[in-house]
């Protein structure tokens, strides 16, 4: 897996025998606790609202100083 490839396609989550099984691109398979994937899934939700400003505001010429 390529740390500077960006991929558009959302990973697939399932519940598995008490673990969250997250399956994403290029093989990725990882187990987490339910706590684990609860925290994770809050932090992505956090930078994902980040990078989506980032990148409108990225249209714009003027920067406010």
């Amino acid at each position: 897996m390529d740390p500077d490839t960006i991929y558009d396609q959302p990973s697939d989550v399932t519940a598995e025998e008490g673990a969250v099984c997250l399956h994403g691109p290029d093989g990725l398979h990882m187990l987490m606790t339910p706590e684990a994937a609860e925290e994770t899934s809050d932090r992505m939700t956090d930078q994902a609202v980040k990078a989506r400003g980032q990148r409108r505001l990225g249209r714009f010429t003027h920067r406010a100083k």
